[in-house]
């Protein structure tokens, strides 16, 4: 009797066992590392080189250009050089007087072919007024030889002279001048008939501007 109640019990402890569901092993609680991404950066453009500014011309390059371009009776070029507050003085003969013509950069270029009529001075000798055209004013008193072509050149030497005074370095002060000379072209005439174009500059920020044209030849 007591062996089939041992036995009862043991039964009854076997199917408890099997309804109880078996546990999986649990791990401890997986973490997710979150691995933060850094914004990919932007391609940068490429340096580009600076361009280094031009230098200036020289005294020698400014006067070459100039005279190039008087040939050519090219004023727009001229104009590029003169002295924006100053302007340019055109004087006829080497002593150079207030009371001749002076004209701002914006004006050269209409000089060219205009009828208008200036009063540039005085001719040597007579004393008659130098009434004349820029055309007119321009052969005579400008471009009246080939200074582009011309027998000497040089930087702050007069190389013609006369009776009358060169003031070009006590009217402009500081300057400097690139003078084109022939010594003359008759030989019946002995040299008097020399003849010059003088190209006045100032120097400001290392840039050269022109701001007279003086024209001289033989006076008496």
């Amino acid at each position: 009797m007591k062996k089939a109640f041992v036995t009862v019990i043991l039964m009854g402890i076997l199917v408890l066992t099997a309804c109880v569901p078996a546990q999986e092993p649990t791990s401890g609680p997986t973490q997710t590392s979150e691995v933060s991404e850094m914004p990919t950066p932007l391609p940068q453009p490429s340096p580009t080189p600076t361009e280094a500014a031009p230098e200036p011309l020289t005294l020698e390059e400014s006067a070459e250009t100039i005279i190039q371009a008087l040939a050519e009776k090219d004023l727009e070029t001229v104009a590029e050089f003169v002295h924006p507050e100053m302007g340019l003085r055109f004087s006829p003969y080497t002593y150079v007087e207030d009371d001749h013509q002076v004209f701002m950069p914006g004006e050269l270029p209409g000089l060219v072919g205009s009828d208008q009529v200036y009063l540039w001075g005085f001719y040597d000798g007579t004393g008659d007024p130098i009434e004349l055209t820029f055309d007119e004013y321009y052969q005579q008193f400008v471009y009246s030889a080939d200074f582009a072509n011309p027998e000497e050149m040089a930087v702050d030497v007069e190389l013609g002279w006369s009776n009358m005074i060169n003031n070009i370095t006590e009217y402009y002060p500081g300057s400097s001048f690139v003078e084109y000379h022939f010594s003359g072209f008759e030989e019946d005439y002995d040299g008097m008939d020399w003849v010059s174009l003088r190209l006045v500059f100032l120097q400001e920020d290392g840039t050269w501007f022109l701001v007279g044209v003086v024209h001289d030849q033989w006076t008496i």
